[in-house]
């Protein structure tokens, strides 16, 4: 990646390099915050298919919805950023998710399956926003031989926010509604208790929508250490087809799709694979308490792998992890009671570095071009909408057998690390 040329927030002159640390500790504020948001719809979903009387493939919708807006906001984003800038594209990104968590309340009080799709869709399209000014940044705030490092470090902060998220959506949805504390197999709600559970999601989507507006407020007040745009810093105008020419690009795009399509399948049907009878054998908010631990691997394993990247080239640990992961998804695949249980949640530590890593790799060598690369990259987070192909194959061939997909995504991740991803000389 061509050096970044830093501006403070409030003119043209240089920051100062001390100025990065605090700006990525703000970065990392953001990157919690979308990673906690996202995986409150691993404890929604099983809600949303109680209150709506759901199968697999319309439940897996409601998330593919969630990762369409991905395909249609990463393009217009990053022509957004070169206009205003990462730091009010930020702001402007927090305030779209504000819109859509608040749409969220609106959803619960009449019931509406439409107004709940439409509201999840907008929530995401601001992180859409947030993920392609905030990836980049986070590369450019330090020396390129590093970026790996530093962006997995900070995705940590995100692991974390996922790790939280259960217990948050476990504590303020699952176990104040009657589906979510229901045995498993336990007879359907009557009409009068699915519109009490629909009330639930009102208080946590309340305290969400005041968190990201208290957010967009700080860092429309801060003085980021931020990079200009590269296209700008570089005074030039790249022409788009040049991307093609970029191997890493080239390939990273479906590694990130193939990779997502893996990670949001294990995520969003862990809760009704857990609870049911022959696995688990819990509740579905007893098995939100698991999903935790799903989420805990990857915060861990992305602070390791933060470190096993300043002494190991990204590419090698990228191959280990999706050789790892390919592993334990066979045993989800195969096995049966708690041994299959605790495959699916050790599939979270070997996951944890792959999109951060990917992501990196994908970029670098971009020069002018890597906002229009990130934005690629971004956008194909929208693989996550090809879940709603797991819920068909879990509906046709059962919930187990789907988890086959997910272990021939960790292939595509392991062929990305071995040769996709290897920088082509210019």
């Amino acid at each position: 990646m061509a050096a970044p040329t830093f501006t403070s927030a409030t003119g043209g002159s240089p920051a100062p390099v001390r100025t990065h640390t605090g700006s990525l500790a703000l970065l990392a504020s953001l990157f919690f915050m979308w990673g906690f948001i996202t995986v409150i719809n691993n404890t929604l979903l099983p809600h949303l298919r109680n209150v709506f009387q759901l199968d697999y493939t319309r439940t897996t919708l409601i998330e593919s919805v969630w990762f369409v807006a991905y395909f249609v906001a990463s393009i217009p984003a990053a022509l957004l950023i070169e206009r205003i800038g990462y730091r009010r594209s930020i702001v402007v990104g927090l305030l779209i998710m504000a819109a859509g968590s608040l749409g969220m309340i609106v959803a619960a009080r009449l019931p509406s399956y439409p107004v709940t799709l439409a509201s999840l869709f907008v929530v995401a399209c601001g992180i859409a926003l947030l993920q392609v000014a905030a990836n980049p940044f986070v590369t450019a705030l330090g020396p390129p031989e590093t970026a790996e490092s530093r962006l997995t470090l900070v995705q940590a902060f995100n692991s974390t926010g996922t790790w939280l998220a259960p217990l948050f959506g476990g504590v303020l949805i699952l176990s104040r509604t009657r589906g979510g504390t229901a045995a498993a197999g336990a007879q359907a709600l009557s009409q009068a208790d699915r519109y009490r559970d629909a009330l639930a999601t009102q208080l946590p989507y309340a305290l969400v929508a005041g968190v990201l507006i208290a957010l967009a407020v700080v860092f429309a007040r801060a003085r980021l250490a931020e990079p200009a745009p590269m296209r700008a810093a570089n005074g030039q105008r790249a022409r788009r087809r040049d991307l093609l020419r970029h191997r890493n690009l080239v390939f990273g795009v479906p590694a990130i799709f193939i990779y997502l399509i893996a990670e949001i399948g294990v995520a969003n049907l862990f809760i009704n694979f857990v609870s049911q009878p022959d696995i688990g054998n819990v509740n579905q908010s007893t098995a939100s308490h698991y999903l935790m631990l799903l989420w805990g691997g990857m915060a861990v394993g992305r602070f390791a792998g933060s470190y096993l990247m300043r002494h190991a080239r990204g590419d090698h640990v990228l191959a280990g992890f999706a050789l790892a992961a390919f592993a334990v998804m066979v045993g989800a695949a195969v096995l049966h009671g708690p041994a299959a249980m605790w495959a699916l949640i050790l599939v979270g530590l070997c996951h944890s570095i792959m999109f951060p890593t990917i992501f990196t790799l994908g970029i670098k060598g971009l020069g002018p071009l890597t906002e229009e690369g990130a934005g690629l990259l971004i956008m194909a987070i929208s693989g996550g909408a090809l879940v709603v192909v797991q819920g068909r194959l879990a509906d046709v061939y059962g919930l187990q057998t789907s988890f086959w997909l997910t272990a021939a995504c960790e292939l595509y991740v392991l062929f990305y690390a071995v040769w996709g991803c290897r920088v082509q000389p210019r």
